[in-house]
């Protein structure tokens, strides 16, 4: 099976993990050896209610004996996708009330610069340096690592770079700005938190521009920082908000949200102006209804605030440098990238599995389950600890 994976499965980088996976259920992943691994990533933040939660799979299920596929987005009504996007809507604050449903974060971002940019009749953006939102052509161009984006130039034109949190940069946002850009809390650069009122001088800057304001919450989001989403820990709203990973409970999903005023723009000069076959596929719709109303309706969300805390006091060692982020999108910066690196490579052969950030090398991630137990978390934590000693000698 490596082999083939090898040879037929294209690759993203020379040395992946290469576990190969037999099954998965809750907070574990079993291996084709029958050993577990306890999972304090998610899939990248994506099994946001663990793996093979049940009422995920009852509601596939039920829809899966329905239908599948029947229309292309936006012409037949459906049942789980017309109930998820009402659901949504209640749970947001004006005016984000309606939503675009598409396959992926990426997609979602894609189309959240089309509608600023059709909104406004502008076409500067600006993104946060050290900000990550996908990988489409689009999304990419929304990155200031010029070695990443190098080998695929041209990109979008007419996009620009701020600083997180630095407010004397938000003097670039001026009436030439279609929209800004920012991660709530930014991820591949370290899980950095907006501080001082940051988000609120970008929202009021934006206001007074007539720029909008586009948060990208596809990985804060659906509970994973004690909030439904991170922008509400700021005492703000966006203008448009888009979401995905953990929005289906693992199934491939994306969505930016918007008012209806503002969304109709897409439905007319042109018409079809952003267009997807499979954004909103029964099946998907059913298990990301299934998620939100299980992230909504019981103590998850509180209980994230409370398994923070014990990520927290239990990770205290000398190589951990700092613990950043929030709730459970937290991620452990080590003294050193060979650290970091060694960190992950030592817990998964002890059956514990951690991950990477993107840009920040001194990074190590945990973002586990919301549903993971606080036996699980001690479990987890006593490896990584065990880990770290065995470094240190």
């Amino acid at each position: 099976m490596k082999e083939d994976f090898f040879s037929y499965q294209a690759q993203t980088n020379p040395h992946p993990l290469g576990m190969e996976v037999s099954h998965a259920r809750g907070s574990y992943i079993y291996d084709t050896s029958g050993k577990a691994h306890l999972d304090f990533v998610a899939g990248v933040s994506a099994s946001i209610l663990g793996h093979c939660h049940p009422k995920i799979i009852a509601a596939v299920e039920k829809q899966l004996n329905s239908y599948m596929h029947v229309m292309v987005y936006g012409e037949y009504i459906q049942q789980a996708a017309v109930s998820y996007t009402k659901l949504l809507a209640s749970l947001l604050p004006p005016p984000l009330e309606t939503t675009y449903l598409v396959n992926s974060g990426t997609e979602a971002i894609e189309g959240a610069l089309k509608l600023a940019r059709r909104v406004t009749g502008r076409s500067q953006i600006l993104a946060a340096k050290s900000a990550y939102h996908g990988n489409t052509m689009g999304s990419l161009s929304l990155m200031d690592f010029e070695e990443r984006k190098a080998p695929f130039r041209p990109l979008l034109p007419d996009i620009g770079f701020i600083t997180f949190n630095n407010k004397e940069d938000l003097n670039k946002i001026t009436k030439k700005t279609a929209a800004v850009i920012l991660e709530t809390i930014q991820g591949g650069a370290g899980f950095v938190v907006p501080k001082d009122n940051y988000l609120m001088d970008v929202r009021a800057r934006c206001a007074a521009m007539g720029a909008l304001l586009i948060l990208d919450e596809i990985q804060p989001g659906f509970g994973r920082t004690g909030k439904l989403f991170a922008f509400e820990h700021f005492n703000i709203v966006p203008d448009i908000l888009v979401m995905g990973k953990g929005m289906a409970a693992g199934l491939p999903a994306g969505a930016f949200t918007a008012s209806h005023k503002m969304m109709a723009t897409l439905g007319e000069n042109p018409m079809l102006g952003h267009i997807t076959t499979f954004g909103g596929n029964p099946v998907i719709a059913a298990a990301a209804l299934a998620t939100l109303k299980e992230i909504t309706a019981g103590s998850l969300m509180s209980q994230t605030t409370e398994k923070e805390a014990l990520f927290r006091s239990l990770l205290t060692h000398p190589l951990i440098k700092e613990i950043r982020g929030k709730g459970l999108m937290l991620t452990l910066i080590m003294e050193s990238s060979e650290i970091a690196n060694d960190l992950v490579l030592s817990s998964a052969q002890n059956g514990l599995i951690l991950f990477w950030l993107l840009f920040e090398k001194r990074a190590v991630r945990i973002t586990p389950p919301l549903t993971i137990s606080e036996e699980e978390i001690k479990e987890g934590c006593a490896v990584i600890l065990k880990a770290l000693n065995s470094l240190q000698q």
